[in-house]
């Protein structure tokens, strides 16, 4: 029996959620990417509590959803898996660019990329790969992927780019040793421009932080 590996090339579409609007009061565009187990239209209500004048908000939908627990109810959704994750990473990647197309984000407003969880990998992944510049990079409760090197931000300014790096400290999934190694590689890659804020807390977003982080 001899088993073939093919791949074809079709069209997809996606939805994705936003907050407020763009006016002349506007400052900031947030682009948010959730964790794992998430949608966007639920995670994007940890932003509402951001001035609405201020702050306009975009929530990209990771594609893979499914049922969470056995209970065939709720559903969640991942953005990778560690099936076939190059080629994953690069459908992701286009939905995103996709998404910051039709946004069509002026230039001039203060832009705030935020990575929650596994929302982390894909937010570094997407500024790295389309060479994305930032006013403010926010990596919440999340790793960076293993392969990504300084090299690679060589483009960013980090006097003028904000980075803040946020945990729990009762994060289950962000344990005392992998917290160690995750700010020492963050040290690396940032040249040490990044502040680290910690909580009391577990793995969840805090929106009453939310605000310092821009």
């Amino acid at each position: 029996m001899k088993l073939t590996e093919k791949r074809v090339v079709y069209q997809s579409q996606n939805s994705y959620e936003t907050l407020n609007s763009i006016g002349d009061k506007t400052k900031n565009i947030w682009i948010v990417f959730h964790g794992m187990g998430y949608l966007s239209r639920f995670f994007i209500r940890y932003f509402s509590k951001l001035n609405p004048e201020e702050n306009y908000i975009i929530a990209p939908q990771a594609p893979s959803k499914y049922y969470l627990k056995d209970e065939f109810k709720y559903v969640g959704a991942s953005w990778l898996t560690k099936e076939n994750t190059q080629l994953e990473t690069e459908n992701v990647l286009n939905y995103i660019d996709a998404v910051f197309e039709a946004e069509n984000v002026p230039s001039n407003l203060n832009l705030v990329l935020f990575g929650f969880s596994q929302g982390v990998s894909i937010v570094t992944r997407w500024m790295v790969r389309r060479k994305i510049r930032c006013h403010s990079l926010v990596l919440y409760a999340g790793g960076i992927p293993k392969e990504l090197v300084p090299s690679d931000f060589d483009f960013m300014d980090w006097e003028s780019t904000k980075v803040t790096v946020v945990y729990g400290d009762k994060d289950h999934y962000l344990t005392p040793e992998r917290r160690k190694q995750e700010l020492e590689k963050m040290d690396k890659l940032f040249l040490g421009s990044a502040k680290v804020i910690h909580f009391e807390g577990g793995h969840e977003v805090k929106p009453e932080l939310l605000s310092q982080l821009i």
